[in-house]
């Protein structure tokens, strides 16, 4: 199974970001793992970077960003992905529509999110972190 990573549910991991950490840690697990296959856009990368400037230092964010690429595939966003979300009017957020462009380019199944009300004109289905790992069965059964 294919899945790209939304930014949220990695900040929420990285962060520790209460009541979101448990679930999104265990999709990052998984990725890692290799029971799925994790994309995250390349924007989300930088995005990441930048948002997590007051919790670490540089170093710090270049160290937990490069542990997450190496087993996250990395979705790039081409001037087609962008020019396909500048003329997408089904979105009123343009980082969703290039995520999900980044999703369809990657062969996503799914695009794994904490707000999955913002992929509804989406082509590729948004999932909860919860929903999904009710979906894998894990025991965990995505109860907080």
């Amino acid at each position: 199974m294919v899945l790209l990573v939304d930014t949220n549910v990695i900040l929420d991991c990285l962060t520790l970001r209460e009541p979101f950490e448990i679930e999104s840690g265990l999709i990052l697990q998984y990725c890692g793992e290799g029971k799925i296959t994790g994309c995250i856009a390349a924007h989300s990368i930088t995005n990441s970077f930048y948002i997590l400037r007051k919790m670490f230092t540089a170093a710090e964010r270049k160290r937990l960003l490069f542990e997450l690429c190496r087993f996250m595939e990395i979705a790039n966003v081409e001037k087609s992905h962008v020019l396909n979300a500048l003329k997408n009017e089904n979105f009123d957020d343009f980082e969703d529509c290039v995520q999900m462009e980044c999703a369809k380019a990657a062969g996503a199944e799914y695009i794994v999110t904490r707000d999955p009300g913002d992929y509804v004109n989406s082509d590729i289905p948004a999932i909860s972190p919860r929903e999904l790992l009710s979906f894998l069965g894990d025991p965990y059964k995505g109860a907080s």
